[in-house]
């Protein structure tokens, strides 16, 4: 199954005509003809059912035959992570947090950081085609890169706020303590600064252990987020 994203489909659109790149795609590389059926989202949690009626390599053209809304998790997650010394690493751990599942996601610029610019719309193809291969109708909201002084001091209401550190006694899946959002902030392969770590916690922020090995920092952002949905799935809705 082929899913497409058309971020401008809206829930009650009859027909829909594909740009020159996606048609071509439909009709050259996959084939498809004058009938065939087509599923698509929005990015907003709408998945599309249609058929083609016009298989035109230049403007394809479809039929909505239905739309249904596919229902989110009662909780989002928000990974704020210092991008890698290598662009590879930190564009699959975009891909791989897609999959597993994420809702916002910030590009961090910390003391330490070995990258200082990133390429925005990479990422967001990135996103994307992850989202896509993983048949899923949320796409994730991407930030720009955002400097760790001015992200910990922005105000995120009802929101369990975690900074990973290594130091810290409590592990994180005893520092998630209700089912709700989440943000965890992640530094680069040299950690956070001690005057980093105060800052956070001034401003809300709890420590939280992801391992007792040290990891990578894709590595550590794949952790903590598949520890989240763990140890959320194990919480009662109204825990404290």
């Amino acid at each position: 199954m082929n899913l497409f994203y058309a971020a401008d489909l809206k829930p009650d659109t009859d027909l829909y005509t594909f740009d020159k790149s996606e048609s071509r795609h439909i009709v050259k590389s996959l084939r498809k003809k004058v009938g065939a059926q087509l599923y698509l989202t929005d990015g907003k949690g709408h998945w599309f059912e249609a058929e083609i009626i016009s298989a035109d390599p230049k403007q394809t053209q479809i039929k909505i035959i239905s739309v249904n809304q596919k229902e989110s998790r009662p909780y989002r997650v928000h990974i704020a992570m210092a991008p890698t010394k290598s662009n590879d690493r930190y564009e699959w751990f975009l891909e791989k947090a897609v999959e597993i599942g994420i809702d916002e996601i910030t590009p961090l610029l910390t003391r330490y950081s070995e990258r200082k610019k990133i390429n925005l719309d990479r990422y967001d193809k990135i996103l994307v085609s992850a989202m896509k291969q993983s048949l899923q109708t949320y796409k994730p909201k991407l930030h720009e890169l955002t400097k760790f002084d001015q992200f910990i001091t922005q105000n995120f209401e009802q929101t369990q706020k975690i900074i990973a550190y290594c130091q810290a006694d409590k592990f994180m899946s005893k520092a998630i303590r209700k089912k709700q959002n989440i943000l965890i902030i992640i530094g680069p392969e040299g950690g956070f600064s001690d005057e980093e770590v105060q800052k956070a916690q001034a401003n809300g922020f709890v420590t939280a252990n992801i391992s007792p090995n040290r990891l990578r920092t894709e590595t550590a952002g794949l952790v903590s987020l598949t520890m989240t949905h763990l140890t959320m799935n194990n919480l009662p809705q109204n825990k404290n």
